[in-house]
C-alpha cells in the first residue's frame, strides 16, 4: 500500500496531479492517444467552441459570467446581457481562449507548465486570478465541464476510428478532463 501525504496534496500542485494520474491511471498512452487525435480534431475546434458559447448563452447563470472585463481584453464592455450578444468582440476574445485551451490539450506535452496551465485554468474562473470581478460559481464550471465533456465525446465518436483507437482516445479524454476538473475544484475549497 503507498502512503500519500495528503496535506502535500493541498499545497504542491506537481504533487497532486501526479498522486491523480497515477490514481487514475493516466499515462504516456493516455497521452499519445490524445496528441494522436490532434490532426482530427483540430479542423473541428471552432465548431466546438461554437456549441460550447451557444450553450453558455442559452442560461443568464452562465452569460452572466462573461459581462465583466477580462483579464486582458482591451476593447468596449456592453453595459448589460441584453447588450452581450454571440459576436460581440468580448465573446470573441474569450473564444479565442477556449479554442487555444483545447489546442493546447492535443498539442502540448503534459508536463510541469502544462500542469500549471490546467490548473491556471481553475483558477481564471475565480476571483483568485485575472478580473477581480469574476467568481464563476462552481456549479456553472461542473456544468460546463460537463457539456465540454460530452462534446468532446461526441466529437471523438464522429470521427470514425478503428474501435481500439476510438476506445482509447475516449478514455484518455474522459481521465484527462477528470483530471482538468479536480484543477477547477480545488480553487473552490475553503
Amino acid at each position: 500500500m503507498k502512503t500519500i501525504d495528503e496535506p502535500k496534496l493541498e499545497t504542491d500542485l506537481a504533487y497532486r496531479f501526479r498522486y491523480l494520474a497515477e490514481f487514475m491511471g493516466f499515462g504516456e498512452a493516455d497521452v499519445a492517444a490524445i496528441h494522436a487525435a490532434a490532426p482530427a480534431l483540430a479542423p473541428l475546434v471552432p465548431s466546438l467552441v461554437d456549441a460550447v458559447y451557444a450553450k453558455l448563452h442559452t442560461y443568464t447563470a452562465t452569460w452572466r459570467h462573461f459581462l465583466p472585463r477580462q483579464h486582458g481584453y482591451a476593447g468596449e464592455v456592453p453595459p448589460d446581457l441584453a447588450h452581450l450578444t454571440p459576436d460581440h468582440p468580448q465573446i470573441a476574445f474569450r473564444k479565442e481562449h477556449l479554442g487555444r485551451y483545447l489546442v493546447a490539450l492535443v498539442t502540448k506535452p503534459y508536463d510541469g507548465k502544462m500542469v500549471e496551465y490546467l490548473d491556471m485554468v481553475g483558477k481564471i474562473h475565480t476571483d483568485k486570478a485575472g478580473s477581480k470581478q469574476i467568481n464563476v460559481p462552481l456549479v456553472q464550471m461542473n456544468a460546463l465541464m460537463g457539456f465540454v465533456t460530452d462534446a468532446v465525446i461526441a466529437t471523438v465518436l464522429g470521427l470514425n476510428l478503428p474501435r481500439e483507437t476510438e476506445a482509447a482516445t475516449l478514455r484518455a479524454f474522459n481521465k484527462l478532463l477528470w483530471l482538468q476538473n479536480d484543477l477547477i475544484v480545488r480553487h473552490y475549497a475553503g
